[in-house]
């Protein structure tokens, strides 16, 4: 019987912000390949119902702290000895304004969350796993860490940034057998993305239909969102040994927005 490479029987997979969205719907698919998965985040209420549907570990944990990621992982240590997949999922949509006015405050948490929380688990991930000799990485970047776009300076600079993470820990950690790859999806249907553009109808005093139209599904080859489910597909596949010669790689799930 030819071997299934999309499997994870016997892996422990760690995604950050794994209670809503995206990572929910990732670790849902982990789980189904057969990974036990640590289900991430900061509020209890989130990420507990995902672990228990899925047969997984619920663990609290802010990314952007440094000592709350060490614990999360020594915790999935302990499930078998091995953390071999992390997605680092974990993020925020970041301030909705002009560079000239937008809050800068927002701005720095924004960062703090999304590009600091990437460095602190890929900092502790990479010992773990150059240490045991393999794993794969999975970090979620964003069409917007591919190209500028008006109004979001903040989440296009973080998630620029994460490329460029993806780029440098994937040649750093690679002689050790270790993968680190980067996803880029354009706009996901969601309750993330229905609060953007909710923000972003008031800042521009349009209309969120159109805002939709315009700017999200009538500029994507395919004319519509991109689901969580097909995103988490990509992941699925990045993590698995389907990609077992991709490193240093970012891949576009983003229904053809160019």
């Amino acid at each position: 019987m030819a071997k299934d490479f999309n499997r994870l029987d016997g892996r422990v997979a760690i995604v950050t912000g794994g209670g809503t969205g995206i990572g929910k719907a990732i670790a849902e698919a982990f789980a189904q390949a057969g990974a036990h998965v640590v289900v991430s985040g900061r509020t209890r209420e989130t990420i507990e119902p995902v672990a228990q549907a899925i047969g997984g570990t619920a663990v609290l944990c802010d990314v952007a702290k440094l000592d709350e990621v060490e614990a999360l992982f020594t915790q999935a240590l302990a499930i078998s000895g091995k953390v071999d997949v992390l997605v680092n999922n974990a993020g925020q949509s970041g301030p909705i304004g002009n560079i000239a006015d937008v809050d800068l405050d927002a701005w720095r948490t924004c960062v703090e969350i999304n590009l600091f929380g990437t460095v602190n688990c890929l900092r502790v991930a990479s010992r773990i796993m150059s240490r045991q000799g393999s794993g794969s990485i999975v970090n979620m970047s964003s069409l917007m860490g591919l190209k500028g776009y008006p109004m979001r300076s903040a989440y296009c600079a973080t998630k620029f940034a994460v490329i460029g993470l993806t780029e440098t820990v994937a040649r750093e950690v690679g002689p050790a057998g270790v993968r680190v790859n980067a996803l880029c999806p354009g706009a996901v249907s969601g309750e993330l993305m229905d609060r953007v553009v909710a923000r972003r109808a008031a800042a521009e005093g349009r209309d969120p239909a159109e805002i939709i139209k315009q700017n999200y599904t009538d500029v994507a080859a395919l004319r519509r969102w991109v689901t969580p489910e097909e995103v988490a597909a990509a992941a699925l596949f990045l993590a698995s040994d389907a990609s077992s010669s991709l490193t240093g790689e970012r891949i576009r799930t983003d229904a053809g927005r160019f």
